[in-house]
């Protein structure tokens, strides 16, 4: 499983001209699922998720995490997150098939919910436009 996860002031996504999912303060993450992914591997990821200290404290130093700011998140699942980019047309076969993928996409947000005040989402496998205002910038890939 693969997180770009972005700090942001905000965030929203759009589909079909309506905004399905919006956040204030907190994280847009973008969730790539792989072949070899389970379940443990999701829950282990949304509880990185929640301890990582990336928003700054009183004296401007890294160390408060998403609970601590009371943050928010908007999850955006992204398989191309695990393109192969050696030729010039990526290749996506390391990629979970879609019903593991989405399966594990709904997975990880049930398992962040009951740690953050607000989850948003998108809608898996629709064409979606993000936006976000990124806090920073302040960008981190998680791997797991």
């Amino acid at each position: 499983m693969k997180l770009v996860i972005q700090r942001v002031t905000e965030g929203s996504v759009t589909v079909e001209g309506k905004i399905i999912g919006q956040i204030g303060k907190g994280y847009v993450v973008l969730l790539g699922v792989g072949q070899e992914d389970t379940e443990e591997t999701a829950k282990r990821l949304a509880d990185k998720l929640v301890k990582l200290r990336i928003f700054s404290d009183a004296d401007g130093k890294t160390n408060l995490s998403l609970a601590d700011v009371d943050g928010e998140v908007l999850v955006i699942s992204q398989f191309t997150l695990y393109a192969d980019c050696k030729k010039n047309r990526p290749s996506f076969t390391k990629a979970a098939p879609a019903a593991l993928a989405e399966h594990l996409y709904e997975v990880f947000m049930e398992h962040l919910r009951p740690q953050v005040r607000r989850v948003a989402h998108g809608s898996f496998g629709a064409n979606m436009q993000v936006a976000l205002c990124n806090d920073g910038p302040f960008t981190i890939l998680l791997e797991g």
